[in-house]
């Protein structure tokens, strides 16, 4: 399902500065993979637990590598229980040390929903990412880490998100689980709307 999202995303005078367009494309804390200048932004709510955001995470990385100008915000949204929490704050903490992308593919990489924390540990630690500095950086930027999850939930429940996942393709909103050729689909209609 391909919806237009600009309603939605224009920060009327009632907007909180949370929900603005800019903050919900440009938070500086919200990891960016994909073409840090892209020409297309595509923003991904998504969660640990939500199979759907795992069905489509493959085909989200193919788009981002095979287009080569999509910028990709990741917003981690754990509406699925305390291990969805965990695993947010795993990834999010991993981001202090340039691995997020790592542990966020890891995470998704993992099958079934509610796994222990242990297997999100060791999930994420066999991806190469150096958990003793992880443990440090999520104590030392807890309050940081926490800040960045609420305004995150925030902004999708600003959206009027019913879950995840949910992806913001310029000003289109694509929910689901799309496949590679539905998220091509939203990147050339972004495109064409920009020049038009």
């Amino acid at each position: 399902m391909i919806l237009t999202a600009g309603a939605a995303l224009a920060a009327g005078p009632a907007a909180a500065d949370d929900l603005s367009r800019e903050m919900i494309v440009g938070d500086p804390a919200a990891p960016v993979g994909g073409a840090p200048r892209g020409d297309v932004t595509l923003v991904a709510f998504l969660d640990y637990n939500c199979p759907y955001c795992k069905t489509s995470a493959p085909a989200l990385k193919t788009v981002v590598r095979e287009d080569g100008r999509v910028r990709l915000v990741y917003k981690d949204w754990p509406i699925l229980g305390r291990n969805s929490v965990y695993g947010a704050k795993l990834a999010l903490a991993a981001h202090r040390q340039g691995r997020y992308e790592t542990a966020h593919a890891a995470l998704m990489a993992l099958k079934g929903a509610s796994r222990p924390t242990t297997d999100l540990d060791e999930a994420v630690a066999a991806a190469g990412v150096d958990m003793d500095r992880l443990r440090r950086d999520a104590a030392r930027d807890e309050a940081a880490i926490v800040a960045l999850l609420k305004r995150n939930d925030a902004q999708a429940k600003g959206m009027g998100f019913p879950g995840t996942p949910i992806y913001l393709v310029g000003p289109l909103l694509v929910a689901e689980a799309p496949d590679v050729e539905r998220f091509k689909a939203a990147v050339a209609r972004a495109r064409a709307r920009q020049k038009g």
